[in-house]
């Protein structure tokens, strides 16, 4: 098997364990994946849109996902105030409580040397950036390290969009981010 090859089945094989070990009767991996999205989004990508952008996944598919979270109660629904056709999603407490556990790949990551840990980072990003550029994809990225972003005394302002940042949402992951 060539090299490339190999490298692919390996992070294939890496993802569908730590979904297959997060499938706990709850959620299964499709949901588990939109509760993650959006535990990191910021409040300007939440739309069904955005998060089946972030997933690669049809609209269809994230609308009944996210109809899904909904009735089981980790999820709640909010209808913009100036354009009614537009909704954003949001975590309840209970969605809040099961982002980020229990994952097999992250336990498997905090027993790599911080150096190691320094490497896949690096090149998973630039593995990630050669895709999206490749096939069109909108990037996505913590708004600290976008084009947009101006850092202030607390927070930030976005300069695309013309809004202050708090701190927090400085770190969240941004739809119309464009790398610095």
């Amino acid at each position: 098997m060539k090299s490339n090859e190999q490298i692919r089945a390996l992070i294939n094989r890496l993802s569908r364990l730590d979904a297959a070990q997060n499938w706990d009767g709850a959620l299964n991996p499709a949901q588990r994946a939109a509760v993650d999205y959006l535990a990191r989004a910021n409040r300007f990508s939440r739309s069904p849109s955005h998060v089946a952008d972030f997933l690669g996944t049809t609209r269809g598919t994230t609308s009944q996902t996210l109809k899904a979270l909904m009735r089981k109660g980790f999820v709640s629904e909010e209808r913009s105030s100036t354009d009614k056709r537009s909704t954003s999603y949001h975590l309840t407490d209970m969605g809040r409580s099961v982002g980020g556990t229990g994952s097999l790949l992250l336990a498997a990551l905090e027993k790599l040397p911080q150096n190691d840990l320094a490497n896949i980072e690096a090149s998973m990003r630039r593995l990630l950036n050669a895709a999206v550029r490749e096939n069109g994809l909108k990037p996505f990225g913590i708004c600290r390290t976008c084009l947009h972003f101006k850092p202030m005394e607390t927070g930030g302002y976005c300069t695309l969009l013309r809004v202050a940042l708090n701190d927090a949402e400085t770190e969240q992951i941004c739809h119309e981010q464009v790398p610095a």
